[in-house]
């Protein structure tokens, strides 16, 4: 079995980690719910030294816009088998068409303003990595089901905005479909198979918790913070044929329906 190191033990590498766990394999970490002190430098090249596989879950800096992990110990990834959690934010705004992972992203394209997720993404690949584009994550704790019970579901009236989603379980099956594959180096998109709207999931939330719907909001009135409003400014399709050809990936909840009824 492998030894995986994990930079960044958030939601959803948590979940990468206790399903490789399951499979037999070591489990190293590093931030505050791993083993590893990421700023610990003896520590993380004693772990690189041991691990087989790498996984970076670590998002770019706010401030500088660089990767850390790659900043940090980039030198000693050299060579090594890496994979990736990325955005599929890296495609831009599609005005609703469907991209895949030969549409070029922001940073290939060199299309609007510096983006310092697709320049992370980019610097992965040319690593030698597998990089999972993820779209909206969904799971227990973070849903629609509980934005409408908390009462902080929104409702924009953007007829025309569309998006996919995943469940953080599906992720974790890809990439672990990934690790235990020695898949080919290259970009995957990880999303389920029917993009929609923002409305129609909160719409259906409410219906299966029997909640009045949010009022609708036009966007410039909505009140709305600079990230919430990148994102509602931005539209595409994302397909996921690759994952499915490639790591014979099938994600468990192939729509927003199957994946709330299952919260529920």
């Amino acid at each position: 079995m492998g030894h995986l190191l994990i930079f960044g033990l958030g939601y959803t590498a948590k979940r990468i980690a206790a399903a490789m766990r399951e499979l037999g394999w070591q489990v190293s970490a590093t931030g505050s719910a791993g083993d590893i002190a990421f700023a610990d430098r003896e520590a993380v090249l004693a772990a690189l030294g041991q691990a087989t596989h790498i996984l970076s879950s670590v998002p770019p800096d706010r401030a500088s816009g660089g990767d850390p992990v790659l900043d940090t110990y980039g030198e000693a990834l050299a060579g090594r088998a890496l994979f990736y959690l990325s955005s599929t934010g890296v495609y831009g705004d599609r005005q609703g068409a469907w991209v895949d992972e030969a549409t070029p992203t922001i940073a290939q394209s060199g299309e609007g303003r510096r983006n310092a997720r697709a320049e992370a993404d980019l610097a992965w690949l040319n690593m030698g990595a597998r990089v999972f584009r993820l779209p909206g994550i969904y799971g227990p704790g973070r849903s629609a089901l509980d934005r409408v019970r908390e009462g902080k579901a929104r409702r924009i009236d953007l007829p025309d905005q569309v998006f996919s989603r995943v469940h953080v379980d599906d992720i974790a099956s890809g990439v672990v479909a990934a690790l235990t594959q020695d898949a080919p180096a290259g970009a995957y998109n990880l999303g389920d198979d029917l993009p929609a709207s923002g409305n129609e999931v909160t719409e259906h939330a409410c219906r299966l918790l029997g909640l009045p719907l949010p009022a609708l909001e036009a966007l410039e009135e909505a009140n709305l913070s600079d990230m919430a409003r990148g994102f509602y400014m931005e539209n595409r399709r994302v397909a996921n044929g690759k994952a499915k050809r490639v790591l014979a990936w099938q994600p468990r909840y192939p729509t927003y329906v199957e994946g709330l009824a299952a919260l529920l």
